[in-house]
């Protein structure tokens, strides 16, 4: 899909379609009353006699006006404009792009970009809409034998902005939301994939793929050997079980003085969790493929920065492994060294991300960095806390967490603070080892989250627990790509107030 930005009247607009909104009840948006005053008004009166109401999820397709220079007129019902907030903007940018892509027009010009969203510039409206028009037409079909195609497809669409003054500013979000875009691809894609497919292996591959597009990233991969020879034995304990090596995947991406600390993103890449020998129940378990999307959320962030080009340098760090039941798999009561010297009774083996985190963590120690950021589908306590709408933010530092939060509230790819206290350490006390790996029924996301930080204090850290917003189940099924947005826009963040 091509993206552009420009400055004009609708009337003005040779194109196959022009896109303008209607809010409920049967109220013109500036473009399309601008529409309506130069057809001597024949779209109010069609909206008199009943054809569109204006609410969220109508639409209306015009051919042949008058006084235009455009094929078709697309009316778009926007629901209240006091109700116009950016969840329903992405609906209203979302079935546009659904209804032109049916219907024939390979090419349209937006004036969505003008309705009043809640906390929106014109900037964050461009950039959201192309988040929206790619989401809406992204399809996962690599596996299937026969593809649905559509014979005239949407390919390009303009977005407009309200003066000349302001195509700079529009330029730079079509950059932006074009990688942005893209990095959420990707984190779909793999985490799409099925975990035949998707293995350690398959992701490290993935990664050393970017360094063939981007010269200042590079891709190390450790395997198994080089893991037990630095001691990480809490990453080993997770894939002893598994007949595919685990693979520690760091990538570095160099774009400023090679003296500036990076941010170190570390993403959980269990690319399938059975739960080990504390197996999981049957029913969706097809869905613990998606156990690596916070590895794929990294990758596809790492492709956003690089597209972007931005001035920062990135490491990322991806422990990947599967979690597997086996002969040789980690038991109920063992006992393991983790690469910090702690060690760690391994109560249940269904709580395996923090065992492959915490030696990711201690890892990034290395590296000098100015903050370290996980991110996990970590524990199903999130979901019942949360539900799928915000991922759960925990941090050791409360600047780190306000830019987070704030890098969450202007995407959309929201996120919540929970506590992180001293008291919940008690949860976690073993007889037998420094730690538990699992502290009971109570709070189960926070106690998570307080065993990983037993591992972060020697940096500014933050942890983001995704096993709610990571993918959707039943008829929509598949990855939704977060937090990708969210982490690209706080490093965009970094960047622009350095």
């Amino acid at each position: 899909m091509e993206f552009s930005v420009k400055s004009g009247s609708p009337e003005k607009q040779r194109t196959a379609c022009v896109v303008v909104g209607v809010y409920e009840p049967r109220r013109l948006t500036p473009s399309a009353q601008r529409l309506d005053d130069l057809t001597d008004g024949y779209i109010s009166s069609l909206i008199r006699r009943g054809d569109l109401e204006g609410k969220a999820g109508q639409t209306l397709l015009l051919h042949n006006i008058n006084n235009t220079l455009c094929d078709r007129i697309l009316l778009v019902g926007c629901g209240r404009e006091r109700d116009l907030s950016f969840t329903q903007y992405r609906k209203i940018i979302s079935n546009a792009v659904s209804t032109l892509n049916d219907t024939g027009s390979m090419e349209a010009v937006f004036y969505l970009t003008e309705l009043p969203v809640k906390g929106c510039d014109s900037s964050q409206r461009i950039r959201h809409a192309i988040e929206a028009a790619q989401n809406s037409l992204y399809r996962f079909d690599q596996l299937k034998s026969k593809k649905d195609s559509t014979r005239r497809p949407l390919r390009k669409i303009v977005l407009t902005v309200p003066n000349r003054r302001d195509l700079a500013d529009g330029e730079r979000a079509v950059r932006e939301g074009m990688a942005i875009s893209q990095g959420i691809k990707v984190a779909k894609d793999l985490g799409n994939m099925p975990g035949n497919i998707c293995t350690p292996t398959y992701l490290a591959d993935r990664a050393k793929t970017l360094t063939r597009v981007y010269s200042n990233l590079s891709v190390d991969i450790l395997d198994e050997d080089q893991l037990e020879e630095l001691g990480m034995n809490a990453f080993l304990s997770v894939s002893s079980g598994s007949r595919q090596p685990a693979k520690m995947i760091v990538m570095n991406y160099q774009n400023t003085d090679s003296s500036a600390p990076p941010i170190c993103l570390v993403g959980k890449g269990v690319t399938f969790d059975s739960g080990g020998i504390s197996l999981k129940p049957g029913s969706a378990m097809d869905e613990m493929k998606y156990d690596m999307c916070g590895a794929a959320s990294v990758i596809g962030a790492v492709n956003a920065i690089a597209e972007l080009q931005l001035e920062i340098n990135v490491v990322a760090v991806i422990p990947a492994t599967e979690n597997l039941p086996d002969g040789l798999a980690t038991k109920p009561g063992d006992i393991v060294t983790s690469y910090s010297g702690t060690t760690i009774e391994i109560l249940n083996t269904d709580a395996e991300g923090r065992l492959i985190l915490c030696d990711a963590l201690s890892y990034c120690e290395r590296f000098n960095p100015s903050v370290v950021i996980d991110i996990a589908t970590l524990t199903g306590a999130c979901v019942v806390a949360l539900g799928k709408h915000a991922a759960g933010l925990f941090s050791n530092h409360s600047p780190l967490a306000h830019d987070l939060n704030n890098a969450g509230k202007s995407t959309g790819d929201r996120v919540w603070e929970m506590p992180l206290w001293e008291e919940y350490q008690e949860q976690l006390k073993s007889n037998f080892a420094d730690l538990a790996n699992i502290g009971g029924k109570e709070a189960g996301s926070v106690t998570a989250a307080t065993f990983l930080s037993a591992f972060c204090k020697k940096y500014h850290w933050a942890h983001l627990d995704i096993a709610g917003v990571a993918w959707e189940s039943g008829t929509k099924k598949g990855s939704t790509g977060r937090p990708v947005s969210l982490l690209t826009q706080y490093i965009i963040d970094q960047v622009d107030n350095s």
